[in-house]
């Protein structure tokens, strides 16, 4: 990873958000010089990404607290469950991160529990992490609170709950206790606890994570309260409807170098409507200390789309928009859809390809392995890749993706059906439709690409990477987000792309070789 550092200038401006794309629930520290962000990675695999930034604005992804498949097993995670809302904290040297294990709750494994915190520690921000340890505390988003005298706490929601915890964090040392209820608003989560010049400031995301999010909060001079609302609260919401952003809330506070302090939180960009296609993203205003001890932020106006950045050298990070897969690791950017099946891909079996052999297991299926994707990081890109798959058995099948969850994608795919074909396929709401077809596709490698603009997807396909032909054209794609399938009842991702192969149930192992892969918004 190349870093870029600029000096610095006076009143430059960035834009929200800072961290584009599926980035939700942020969790930010700054340790010296540097800061570290944790977000929520639900079904996905690795899991809790870890970003670095200098400069509070630019972001890269620097690792992943769990990327050891044996130590987090969602194969029958259902879409939208898994990893929800990780916290990261530095003390004494070491880094920890928490996080919910948002399970099935259908007594497969043994019990009916829903959730249960992990927590994992390291020596680096980067990790590696330990191997996670369980606290059975069936509620959800934990965040690390240390006391000046050096207690620990687990803050738990609803509203804000401390769990007290051994000296090294990792086990329960006492029972849960309620810290302040909250303001009575609905869907209490996110809880943090800052203490600043003798009072506890306890914070809060209420409304629910639609378009009534935000952010309250309130103080004590005792840890168990009473505690006084803010007369501020909510310190963040979204008020304007028109507005470029929304779904403003879920925040922690940070303090720059300078003594500055700021608000990341968690935001959404509409798409032509309230569709935020893209998913939940990270955001950053300014918080103002009031003379009396409150706070607000960006001085109570809402989120900020332009902003005056902080008084930081500007550091700017090279991004990883293309992977020809010459290493031998695949790039910090990708995700798999639940743990891969480590035997169907490989980088080295044909070097400078991915190579993925078809396997059972559909997109429509939770037990489908090796979609690999990345996220959409804005609402207009182009994707492409360039793939050798020579499919001769009914059901086989390769190719590129749009990924919103089991219940809904776009892919367009060479097949075998009863002949080789290019096939664009939508799934709206748990059901295929074919949307277009092109019979007779050459036995050579074939080129593929999509081209997004906002609700618009246009497929193409090339045999030489230059003439390109229309496979077809997908219009108010309103499915490929969290809000485009009411019935469904949990969707609190975002829309990925990438590539991925199966054998449609045949039983067959073919490979499905991608030579690259290129992002470009």
């Amino acid at each position: 990873m190349t870093e870029r550092k600029n000096s610095m200038s006076e009143q430059r401006t960035y834009h929200n958000p800072v961290q584009r794309g599926f980035f939700p629930d942020p969790s930010v520290i700054r340790v010296g010089d540097d800061y570290y962000m944790v977000n929520s990675s639900f079904q996905y695999f690795p899991a809790i990404p870890i970003s670095h930034s200098r400069d509070m604005v630019h972001w890269h992804i620097i690792g992943h607290a769990i990327s050891n498949p044996e130590w987090l097993d969602l194969s029958d995670i259902r879409d939208s469950h898994g990893i929800w809302a990780p916290d990261i904290s530095y003390a004494d040297g070491k880094y920890y991160i928490f996080a919910t294990l948002r399970l099935n709750a259908d007594g497969k494994r043994g019990n009916n529990v829903m959730r249960r915190q992990l927590v994992m520690v390291a020596d680096r921000p980067q990790g590696p992490y330990s191997k996670p340890c369980c606290l059975e505390v069936d509620d959800i988003d934990p965040s690390h609170f240390v006391e000046e005298n050096g207690d620990r706490y687990m803050m738990i929601a609803p509203a804000v709950n401390a769990v007290p915890l051994t000296a090294d964090s990792l086990q329960i040392a006492g029972e849960l206790k309620r810290v302040w209820e909250g303001t009575g608003e609905r869907c209490s989560e996110g809880p943090h606890l800052l203490k600043k010049d003798g009072y506890y400031y306890a914070m809060v995301a209420e409304g629910g994570t639609g378009y009534g999010h935000g952010i309250n909060m309130a103080r004590s001079r005792e840890l168990y309260g009473p505690y006084e609302e803010s007369p501020y609260n909510p310190v963040m919401r979204q008020s304007d409807p028109q507005a470029p952003i929304q779904r403003a809330g879920h925040g922690k506070l940070v303090q720059d170098q300078n003594g500055q302090w700021w608000c990341y939180y968690l935001c959404g960009r509409p798409n032509e409507g309230r569709y935020t296609t893209v998913g939940r993203e990270s955001a950053l205003d300014p918080v103002q200390w009031t003379e009396d001890g409150w706070l607000t932020i960006n001085g109570g106006r809402g989120p900020s789309l332009e902003q005056i950045a902080p008084d930081l050298p500007e550091c700017v990070f090279e991004r990883n928009l293309f992977d020809d897969f010459n290493e031998e690791k695949l790039n910090l950017e990708w995700e798999f859809v639940r743990n891969p099946d480590n035997g169907c891909w490989s980088l080295t079996e044909r070097p400078g390809y991915f190579r993925i052999w078809t396997r059972d297991g559909q997109l429509h299926e939770i037990r489908a392995k090796n979609t690999l994707l990345r996220r959409e990081q804005e609402l207009s890109y182009r994707a492409e890749t360039r793939l050798e798959f020579y499919p001769d058995r009914d059901g086989e099948q390769a190719g590129l993706t749009c990924y919103y969850s089991t219940a809904t994608y776009v892919r367009c795919a060479l097949c075998y059906e009863n002949g080789r074909k290019l096939r664009l396929v939508i799934n709206r709401n748990h059901g295929e439709e074919l949307m277009a077809e092109i019979p007779d596709i050459r036995a050579v490698p074939v080129y593929l690409r999509v081209v997004v603009e906002k609700l618009t997807r246009s497929f193409y396909y090339s045999y030489d990477g230059r003439d390109w032909l229309p496979v077809g054209v997908l219009e108010n794609c309103i499915y490929l987000c969290d809000e485009g399938v009411p019935e469904d009842p949990k969707r609190h991702t975002g829309t990925l792309v990438g590539i991925y192969a199966n054998n449609g149930g045949c039983g067959s192992r073919k490979p499905a070789d991608f030579d690259y892969f290129l992002y470009e918004d």
